[in-house]
């Protein structure tokens, strides 16, 4: 091969060397960006009739709503809400993100109205596409 030729041929070679390095080095260092689920909580059908909640019942759910705020204000929740309806119809939604679907679970199942036999914990992968700006 001429003396031309086989500057070429490794000069190529260490710039495809420097190129492949780089995409791998550049993967490493990308952290993955959080993945997003929904949760559906629907209550257990003792708590259908509202005269059976007991002071516990209640206590469950004030730190309920204390856990997500707080999670709210981290920034790992995004919204939280249930629907107007009667007990015995009604459920809420905690939209939140999670590095994988083990972690929403973890969290998910650490609520204490879920640690109390309060309610049904539902989880699925979920993708927020729009998102209406705060007035």
């Amino acid at each position: 091969m001429l003396p031309y030729a086989r500057r070429m041929v490794r000069y190529l070679v260490a710039v495809l060397m420097v190129i492949g390095a780089g995409c791998l080095f550049g993967q490493d260092q990308t952290p993955s960006k959080p993945k997003q689920f929904i949760c559906v909580l629907r209550l257990v059908s003792r708590l259908y009739d509202e005269h059976a909640w007991s002071k516990e019942d209640d206590a469950a759910f004030d730190q309920h709503f204390n856990r997500l705020k707080e999670a709210t204000d981290r920034g790992q929740v995004i919204c939280v809400g249930r629907t107007a309806e009667s007990l015995d119809k009604t459920f809420g939604i905690v939209v939140l993100e999670a590095n994988d679907q083990e972690a929403a679970a973890e969290f998910m199942n650490s609520d204490p109205t879920v640690v109390a036999g309060l309610v049904t914990m539902e989880l699925h992968p979920f993708s927020l596409s729009f998102e209406r700006k705060n007035p």
